[in-house]
């Protein structure tokens, strides 16, 4: 685990921080960074996520590092993890594996036995390093993904 790590809900008056963390990070890669670009308005966190305390947050010292949107799936005994980003500069520090693991405690909790994800190109690896298995493809509104899904 990272030193100093809390990871705990999203409280309301965090969501520009963190949209500002979400644009930061999906601009930082060539994904679908023209894309984003073109359309700013795709960077967006509903306030009802984080009403429903479907968003987490990463923390390191006082400072917010990365969050993840964990959320019912379309699928019984599944959740869904709609998003996660890391700060880059923050990336390769445990933030994204420490949000993996609570998203397994979460779905534990609530007795869910897979954890599903729809992953960019460059977000493929990192989620196949936690176990991850690709399920599919997928056309999103940016460009092609894969679907991935964590069973246990």
């Amino acid at each position: 685990m990272t030193p100093g790590l809390t990871i705990r809900p999203a409280e309301s008056e965090e969501r520009g921080l963190l949209e500002d963390l979400q644009r930061s990070a999906s601009l930082a890669l060539d994904d679908y960074r023209e894309a984003l670009l073109e359309h700013p308005d795709a960077i967006a966190l509903p306030a009802e996520h984080i009403a429903a305390g479907w968003v987490h947050l990463a923390e390191a010292h006082g400072c917010v590092r990365a969050f993840m949107v964990l959320m019912p799936a379309g699928v019984v005994d599944e959740l869904e993890l709609d998003g996660l980003f890391v700060d880059p500069r923050s990336w390769r520090r445990g933030f994204g594996q420490s949000l993996i693991a609570k998203a397994r405690e979460i779905a534990d909790e609530k007795g869910a036995r897979a954890i599903s994800v729809i992953a960019s190109p460059t977000a493929h690896e990192f989620y196949e390093a936690c176990g991850f298995v690709v399920t599919g493809a997928q056309q999103t509104r940016f460009g092609p993904a894969v679907t991935m899904r964590l069973a246990f």
